[in-house]
């Protein structure tokens, strides 16, 4: 279980980052990010959980913001796998979870 939690919260900090990353060098590329490689590269990275997030929420929801949604929901998924990870320690003990 404790393999569980540190893969899933694994998983989530790799997608934050990308969908972080993606952000930050949209905001520094302007409007000329989509001629941008690594602009590229983190899109296609993060565009799995951009289709999660697209599947998840209203169609309200502009295409737009579905990073930043994604992006929220991958934090609750980091947060609940943290909580877990920290659960499962406490019930082993720290020195087994080292």
């Amino acid at each position: 279980m404790l393999a569980l939690a540190i893969t899933v919260k694994l998983l989530a900090e790799i997608a934050l980052l990308v969908l972080a990353g993606q952000g930050l060098l949209g905001l520094l590329a302007g409007a000329s990010r989509d001629r941008n490689p690594f602009y590229r590269v983190l899109q296609v990275a993060g565009r799995p959980w951009v289709r999660v997030a697209r599947f998840l929420s209203p169609r309200v929801v502009l295409d737009r913001h579905l990073p930043l949604v994604a992006f929220l929901l991958l934090l609750f998924v980091w947060a609940g796998a943290t909580l877990a990870k920290v659960s499962i320690c406490v019930q082993l003990g720290v020195a087994m979870c080292k």
